[in-house]
Protein backbone atom coordinates (compact mmCIF):
# COMPACT_ATOMS: atom_id res chain seq x y z
CA UNK A 1 0.00 0.00 0.00
CA UNK A 2 1.73 3.10 -1.26
CA UNK A 3 2.09 6.14 1.62
CA UNK A 4 -0.28 8.56 1.82
CA UNK A 5 0.29 12.20 1.40
CA UNK A 6 0.35 14.81 4.02
CA UNK A 7 -2.89 16.32 2.96
CA UNK A 8 -4.60 12.69 2.39
CA UNK A 9 -3.74 11.42 5.71
CA UNK A 10 -4.81 15.61 7.32
CA UNK A 11 -8.14 14.96 5.22
CA UNK A 12 -8.91 11.98 6.13
CA UNK A 13 -8.12 12.10 10.33
CA UNK A 14 -10.13 15.52 10.27
CA UNK A 15 -13.25 13.93 8.49
CA UNK A 16 -12.64 11.00 11.43
CA UNK A 17 -12.78 14.06 13.81
CA UNK A 18 -15.82 15.22 12.59
CA UNK A 19 -17.65 12.06 12.72
CA UNK A 20 -16.55 10.82 16.60
CA UNK A 21 -18.01 14.84 17.82
CA UNK A 22 -21.34 14.25 16.14
CA UNK A 23 -21.70 10.56 17.90
CA UNK A 24 -20.64 12.65 20.90
CA UNK A 25 -16.88 11.88 21.34
CA UNK A 26 -14.44 14.71 23.08
CA UNK A 27 -11.23 14.92 20.32
CA UNK A 28 -7.91 16.29 20.36
CA UNK A 29 -5.93 17.80 17.61
CA UNK A 30 -1.93 17.36 17.50
CA UNK A 31 -0.10 19.30 15.13
CA UNK A 32 4.03 19.43 14.43
CA UNK A 33 4.67 22.84 14.81
CA UNK A 34 8.42 22.92 14.46
CA UNK A 35 11.50 20.16 13.79
CA UNK A 36 14.65 20.26 13.62
CA UNK A 37 17.68 17.47 12.56
CA UNK A 38 16.38 14.14 11.49
CA UNK A 39 12.17 14.04 11.74
CA UNK A 40 10.07 11.40 10.75
CA UNK A 41 7.48 13.70 9.88
CA UNK A 42 7.63 17.21 8.81
CA UNK A 43 6.28 20.51 10.13
CA UNK A 44 1.85 20.54 9.53
CA UNK A 45 1.62 16.50 10.29
CA UNK A 46 -1.57 15.85 12.03
CA UNK A 47 -3.16 13.05 14.43
CA UNK A 48 -6.36 13.40 16.20
CA UNK A 49 -7.34 11.53 19.08
CA UNK A 50 -10.56 10.12 20.54
CA UNK A 51 -11.55 10.30 23.80
CA UNK A 52 -12.42 6.27 23.68
CA UNK A 53 -8.35 5.82 22.51
CA UNK A 54 -9.29 5.62 18.47
CA UNK A 55 -6.61 7.63 16.89
CA UNK A 56 -6.23 8.69 13.07
CA UNK A 57 -3.31 10.41 11.39
CA UNK A 58 0.69 10.61 12.48
CA UNK A 59 2.89 12.75 13.83
CA UNK A 60 6.12 10.62 14.50
CA UNK A 61 7.20 7.61 13.43
CA UNK A 62 5.70 6.27 15.92
CA UNK A 63 8.17 6.87 19.07
CA UNK A 64 6.19 9.88 20.47
CA UNK A 65 2.88 8.85 19.71
CA UNK A 66 2.05 7.41 23.13
CA UNK A 67 3.01 9.94 24.74
CA UNK A 68 1.24 12.55 22.56
CA UNK A 69 -2.05 10.18 23.15
CA UNK A 70 -2.09 10.47 26.67
CA UNK A 71 -1.43 14.07 26.90
CA UNK A 72 -4.20 14.34 24.26
CA UNK A 73 -7.01 12.54 26.10
CA UNK A 74 -6.08 14.44 29.49
CA UNK A 75 -6.81 17.84 27.37
CA UNK A 76 -9.87 16.80 26.02
CA UNK A 77 -10.74 15.90 29.65
CA UNK A 78 -10.14 19.61 30.58
CA UNK A 79 -6.57 20.25 30.79
CA UNK A 80 -4.98 23.31 29.06
CA UNK A 81 -4.02 23.27 25.24
CA UNK A 82 -0.42 22.04 25.38
CA UNK A 83 3.25 22.49 23.51
CA UNK A 84 4.89 19.40 23.47
CA UNK A 85 8.98 19.34 23.03
CA UNK A 86 10.61 15.83 22.36
CA UNK A 87 14.50 16.20 22.00
CA UNK A 88 17.30 18.95 21.75
CA UNK A 89 17.49 21.21 24.47
CA UNK A 90 14.20 22.52 25.26
CA UNK A 91 12.39 19.16 25.51
CA UNK A 92 10.05 19.10 28.14
CA UNK A 93 8.83 15.47 27.69
CA UNK A 94 12.20 13.91 29.21
CA UNK A 95 10.89 10.24 28.92
CA UNK A 96 10.71 9.90 25.54
CA UNK A 97 13.29 9.99 23.15
CA UNK A 98 13.41 10.19 19.87
CA UNK A 99 15.44 7.40 17.65
CA UNK A 100 16.35 9.83 14.69
CA UNK A 101 18.33 12.07 17.15
CA UNK A 102 16.80 15.19 16.10
CA UNK A 103 13.71 17.42 17.53
CA UNK A 104 10.36 17.77 17.72
CA UNK A 105 7.49 20.11 18.74
CA UNK A 106 4.09 19.20 18.55
CA UNK A 107 0.81 21.63 19.98
CA UNK A 108 -2.16 19.60 21.26
CA UNK A 109 -5.82 21.06 21.65
CA UNK A 110 -8.98 19.81 21.84
CA UNK A 111 -12.15 20.70 19.81
CA UNK A 112 -15.08 22.56 21.78
CA UNK A 113 -17.99 20.53 22.11
CA UNK A 114 -20.16 18.48 24.94
CA UNK A 115 -17.63 16.32 25.51
CA UNK A 116 -15.11 18.96 25.75
CA UNK A 117 -16.87 22.32 26.90
CA UNK A 118 -12.84 23.72 27.78
CA UNK A 119 -11.98 22.85 24.17
CA UNK A 120 -10.44 25.74 21.80
CA UNK A 121 -11.15 24.73 18.68
CA UNK A 122 -13.75 25.55 17.62
CA UNK A 123 -16.32 22.89 15.67
CA UNK A 124 -17.27 25.28 13.26
CA UNK A 125 -13.76 25.94 12.11
CA UNK A 126 -13.17 22.34 11.91
CA UNK A 127 -16.38 22.49 9.60
CA UNK A 128 -14.64 24.90 7.53
CA UNK A 129 -11.69 23.28 7.14
CA UNK A 130 -13.09 19.93 5.66
CA UNK A 131 -15.37 21.77 3.45
CA UNK A 132 -12.91 23.33 2.04
CA UNK A 133 -10.53 20.27 1.44
CA UNK A 134 -13.66 18.29 0.25
CA UNK A 135 -13.83 21.08 -2.51
CA UNK A 136 -9.81 20.93 -3.27
CA UNK A 137 -9.61 24.34 -2.28
CA UNK A 138 -6.09 25.77 -1.25
CA UNK A 139 -6.66 26.94 2.95
CA UNK A 140 -4.45 28.19 5.51
CA UNK A 141 -5.04 27.24 9.17
CA UNK A 142 -3.41 30.05 11.52
CA UNK A 143 -3.39 29.10 15.19
CA UNK A 144 -1.49 30.69 18.28
CA UNK A 145 0.68 28.16 20.61
CA UNK A 146 -1.94 28.77 23.31
CA UNK A 147 -4.97 27.87 22.04
CA UNK A 148 -6.29 31.69 21.91
CA UNK A 149 -6.44 32.53 17.98
CA UNK A 150 -7.89 30.49 15.12
CA UNK A 151 -8.51 31.37 11.25
CA UNK A 152 -8.89 30.16 7.85
CA UNK A 153 -7.32 32.17 5.47
CA UNK A 154 -9.04 31.24 2.08
CA UNK A 155 -8.83 32.87 -1.26
CA UNK A 156 -7.07 35.70 0.23
CA UNK A 157 -10.06 36.25 2.85
CA UNK A 158 -9.78 35.37 6.65
CA UNK A 159 -12.61 33.58 7.74
CA UNK A 160 -14.37 34.26 9.93
CA UNK A 161 -12.92 37.79 10.52
CA UNK A 162 -10.98 38.17 13.49
CA UNK A 163 -9.63 41.30 15.57
CA UNK A 164 -6.94 38.95 17.59
CA UNK A 165 -5.30 37.87 13.91
CA UNK A 166 -3.07 40.71 13.26
CA UNK A 167 -3.25 41.76 9.60
CA UNK A 168 0.70 41.71 9.38
CA UNK A 169 0.33 37.70 9.88
CA UNK A 170 -1.67 37.38 6.69
CA UNK A 171 -0.01 39.20 4.61
CA UNK A 172 3.14 38.03 5.61
CA UNK A 173 2.45 34.67 4.80
CA UNK A 174 2.17 35.24 1.12
CA UNK A 175 -1.41 33.41 0.49
CA UNK A 176 -2.62 30.05 1.28
CA UNK A 177 -1.02 28.62 -2.25
CA UNK A 178 1.30 26.40 -0.64
CA UNK A 179 1.13 23.29 1.65
CA UNK A 180 3.87 25.55 3.80
CA UNK A 181 3.96 25.30 7.21
CA UNK A 182 5.93 27.77 9.48
CA UNK A 183 6.01 29.61 12.54
CA UNK A 184 5.65 33.66 12.46
CA UNK A 185 5.39 36.28 15.08
CA UNK A 186 3.11 39.24 15.15
CA UNK A 187 3.82 42.81 16.31
CA UNK A 188 3.22 41.85 19.98
CA UNK A 189 5.69 39.10 20.09
CA UNK A 190 2.71 36.26 19.64
CA UNK A 191 3.88 33.44 18.01
CA UNK A 192 1.74 31.74 15.64
CA UNK A 193 1.35 28.81 13.16
CA UNK A 194 0.70 28.85 9.58
CA UNK A 195 -0.35 25.90 7.86
CA UNK A 196 -1.10 25.52 4.48
CA UNK A 197 -3.33 22.93 3.14
CA UNK A 198 -3.35 22.99 -0.11
CA UNK A 199 -4.90 19.24 -1.94
CA UNK A 200 -3.22 16.41 -3.62
CA UNK A 201 -1.81 17.02 -6.74
CA UNK A 202 -4.34 14.78 -8.88
CA UNK A 203 -2.85 12.36 -11.84
CA UNK A 204 -6.00 11.98 -14.57
CA UNK A 205 -5.04 9.12 -16.68
CA UNK A 206 -7.24 8.65 -20.08
CA UNK A 207 -6.75 5.27 -21.12
CA UNK A 208 -6.97 1.67 -19.02
CA UNK A 209 -3.84 0.77 -20.97
CA UNK A 210 -0.65 -1.09 -19.50
CA UNK A 211 1.57 1.94 -19.48
CA UNK A 212 -1.47 3.02 -17.30
CA UNK A 213 -1.22 0.70 -14.86
CA UNK A 214 2.34 1.50 -13.96
CA UNK A 215 1.62 5.17 -13.84
CA UNK A 216 -1.04 5.02 -11.64
CA UNK A 217 0.95 2.92 -8.74
CA UNK A 218 3.88 5.12 -9.22
CA UNK A 219 1.90 8.32 -8.63
CA UNK A 220 -0.23 6.90 -5.76
CA UNK A 221 3.38 5.89 -4.17
CA UNK A 222 3.98 9.56 -4.71
CA UNK A 223 1.16 10.98 -3.05
CA UNK A 224 -1.28 11.61 -6.04
CA UNK A 225 -4.86 11.23 -6.09
CA UNK A 226 -4.73 9.46 -9.27
CA UNK A 227 -7.89 8.72 -11.70
CA UNK A 228 -8.33 6.32 -14.53
CA UNK A 229 -11.23 7.14 -17.14
CA UNK A 230 -11.69 4.45 -20.01
CA UNK A 231 -15.42 3.65 -20.82
CA UNK A 232 -14.21 0.20 -21.90
CA UNK A 233 -15.05 -1.58 -18.74
CA UNK A 234 -13.09 -4.60 -19.66
CA UNK A 235 -10.15 -2.81 -19.04
CA UNK A 236 -10.88 -0.71 -16.40
CA UNK A 237 -11.37 -2.47 -13.49
CA UNK A 238 -10.48 -2.58 -9.68
CA UNK A 239 -7.99 -5.85 -10.97
CA UNK A 240 -5.76 -3.65 -12.79
CA UNK A 241 -5.69 -0.40 -11.42
CA UNK A 242 -5.74 -1.19 -7.26
CA UNK A 243 -4.42 2.47 -6.81
CA UNK A 244 -6.60 4.69 -8.62
CA UNK A 245 -9.97 5.87 -8.78
CA UNK A 246 -12.11 4.50 -12.39
CA UNK A 247 -14.27 5.85 -14.25
CA UNK A 248 -15.91 4.25 -16.52
CA UNK A 249 -17.32 6.97 -18.91
CA UNK A 250 -16.16 9.11 -22.19
CA UNK A 251 -13.23 10.61 -21.34
CA UNK A 252 -14.39 14.74 -22.68
CA UNK A 253 -17.52 13.40 -20.40
CA UNK A 254 -15.65 12.21 -17.20
CA UNK A 255 -13.37 15.28 -17.74
CA UNK A 256 -16.32 17.94 -17.23
CA UNK A 257 -17.56 15.79 -14.16
CA UNK A 258 -14.40 16.49 -12.05
CA UNK A 259 -13.04 19.91 -11.10
CA UNK A 260 -10.10 20.26 -12.86
CA UNK A 261 -7.60 22.67 -11.19
CA UNK A 262 -3.84 24.27 -11.18
CA UNK A 263 -3.07 20.85 -9.14
CA UNK A 264 -4.25 18.51 -12.05
CA UNK A 265 -1.67 16.31 -14.73
CA UNK A 266 -4.02 14.92 -17.26
CA UNK A 267 -2.18 12.32 -19.91
CA UNK A 268 -3.92 10.84 -22.87
CA UNK A 269 -2.45 7.18 -23.38
CA UNK A 270 -4.87 5.21 -25.52
CA UNK A 271 -3.40 6.06 -29.12
CA UNK A 272 -7.38 6.27 -29.81
CA UNK A 273 -8.40 9.77 -31.66
CA UNK A 274 -12.20 8.89 -30.72
CA UNK A 275 -10.94 9.28 -26.80
CA UNK A 276 -7.73 11.10 -26.75
CA UNK A 277 -8.87 13.79 -29.08
CA UNK A 278 -12.44 14.99 -27.04
CA UNK A 279 -10.05 14.53 -23.99
CA UNK A 280 -7.25 17.00 -25.16
CA UNK A 281 -10.28 19.35 -25.88
CA UNK A 282 -11.12 19.78 -22.75
CA UNK A 283 -8.06 19.51 -21.01
CA UNK A 284 -6.89 22.15 -22.80
CA UNK A 285 -9.30 24.41 -21.67
CA UNK A 286 -8.24 23.95 -17.96
CA UNK A 287 -6.50 25.51 -15.95
CA UNK A 288 -4.48 21.63 -15.16
CA UNK A 289 -0.83 22.24 -14.86
CA UNK A 290 0.25 19.57 -17.02
CA UNK A 291 -1.65 18.17 -20.23
CA UNK A 292 0.56 15.25 -21.76
CA UNK A 293 0.19 13.07 -25.02
CA UNK A 294 1.57 9.80 -25.88
CA UNK A 295 2.09 9.43 -29.51
CA UNK A 296 5.38 10.23 -31.75
CA UNK A 297 5.99 13.22 -32.88
CA UNK A 298 4.72 12.64 -36.70
CA UNK A 299 1.50 11.37 -34.38
CA UNK A 300 1.01 14.48 -32.41
CA UNK A 301 1.31 16.68 -35.59
CA UNK A 302 -1.68 15.00 -36.77
CA UNK A 303 -3.63 14.78 -33.37
CA UNK A 304 -2.96 18.95 -33.44
CA UNK A 305 -4.18 19.23 -36.97
CA UNK A 306 -7.26 17.72 -36.09
CA UNK A 307 -7.86 19.39 -33.03
CA UNK A 308 -7.15 22.97 -34.96
CA UNK A 309 -9.67 21.31 -37.11
CA UNK A 310 -12.43 21.34 -34.27
CA UNK A 311 -11.16 24.64 -33.49
CA UNK A 312 -8.94 24.99 -30.30
CA UNK A 313 -6.60 27.88 -30.72
CA UNK A 314 -3.08 27.59 -32.10
CA UNK A 315 -1.68 29.04 -27.54
CA UNK A 316 -4.42 26.10 -26.36
CA UNK A 317 -2.30 23.43 -28.36
CA UNK A 318 1.18 24.74 -27.25
CA UNK A 319 0.06 23.17 -23.18
CA UNK A 320 0.19 19.89 -24.96
CA UNK A 321 3.40 18.36 -23.93
CA UNK A 322 4.12 15.86 -27.13
CA UNK A 323 5.47 13.34 -27.30
CA UNK A 324 5.08 12.78 -23.47
CA UNK A 325 7.58 12.51 -20.85
CA UNK A 326 11.42 13.53 -20.16
CA UNK A 327 13.54 12.57 -23.06
CA UNK A 328 15.36 9.52 -21.40
CA UNK A 329 15.25 7.23 -23.58
CA UNK A 330 12.61 5.45 -22.29
CA UNK A 331 11.61 1.88 -23.20
CA UNK A 332 8.83 -0.69 -22.07
CA UNK A 333 6.16 0.69 -19.67
CA UNK A 334 8.08 1.12 -16.15
CA UNK A 335 10.47 3.23 -18.34
CA UNK A 336 7.80 5.64 -19.65
CA UNK A 337 5.76 5.95 -16.47
CA UNK A 338 9.17 7.19 -15.00
CA UNK A 339 9.65 9.69 -17.65
CA UNK A 340 6.23 11.34 -17.71
CA UNK A 341 6.16 11.39 -13.98
CA UNK A 342 9.76 13.30 -13.94
CA UNK A 343 7.89 14.92 -16.49
CA UNK A 344 4.98 16.00 -14.32
CA UNK A 345 7.48 16.72 -11.59
CA UNK A 346 9.77 18.57 -13.32
CA UNK A 347 6.76 21.28 -14.63
CA UNK A 348 5.63 21.44 -11.54
CA UNK A 349 8.48 22.53 -9.35
CA UNK A 350 9.22 24.46 -12.28
CA UNK A 351 12.61 22.76 -13.17
CA UNK A 352 14.73 23.65 -16.00
CA UNK A 353 14.14 20.09 -17.15
CA UNK A 354 10.89 21.09 -18.03
CA UNK A 355 11.99 23.17 -20.83
CA UNK A 356 12.46 21.54 -24.26
CA UNK A 357 11.98 22.18 -27.14
CA UNK A 358 9.12 23.65 -29.25
CA UNK A 359 6.99 20.51 -30.16
CA UNK A 360 3.74 21.70 -30.18
CA UNK A 361 3.60 22.79 -34.00
CA UNK A 362 1.97 20.82 -36.63
CA UNK A 363 4.13 22.41 -39.36
CA UNK A 364 7.87 21.61 -37.25
CA UNK A 365 6.45 17.83 -35.84
CA UNK A 366 5.41 16.79 -39.24
CA UNK A 367 8.75 17.08 -40.97
CA UNK A 368 9.74 15.05 -38.02
CA UNK A 369 10.76 11.31 -38.42
CA UNK A 370 11.01 10.40 -35.04
CA UNK A 371 8.03 7.46 -34.54
CA UNK A 372 9.13 7.11 -30.20
CA UNK A 373 5.63 7.72 -28.63
CA UNK A 374 7.58 9.34 -25.69
CA UNK A 375 9.91 11.99 -25.88
CA UNK A 376 13.56 10.67 -26.38
CA UNK A 377 12.38 7.14 -26.00
CA UNK A 378 13.02 4.37 -28.79
CA UNK A 379 9.43 3.02 -27.88
CA UNK A 380 7.30 0.87 -30.62
CA UNK A 381 3.97 3.17 -30.88
CA UNK A 382 3.44 5.66 -32.64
Amino acid sequence: MPEKSTARLLAESFHYARQWIAKGQGVAIATVVGTSGSSPRPPGSTMVIGSDGRVEGSVSGGCVEADVIHAGRDIIDGAPPALLNYGGAEANRWGVQLACGGSLAIFVEAVHSLSSPAGTFSADLLDRVVRGMDERRALALLRTLDGAGHAVVADGLMVPESDRVPPEIVSGAGGPESDRCFRLEDGTGQIWFWQGICPPVRLIVIGAVHIAQTLTAMGAAMGFETIVIDPRGGLATPERFRDAELMVEWPDEALAELQIDTRTAIVTLTHDAKLDDPALGVAVRSPAFYIGALGSRRTHAARLRRLQGEGVEEQLLKKIRGPVGLPVGAVGAQEIAVSILADIIAVRRGAPLAVREDWWSPARTSALTDESCVAGSEGEFS
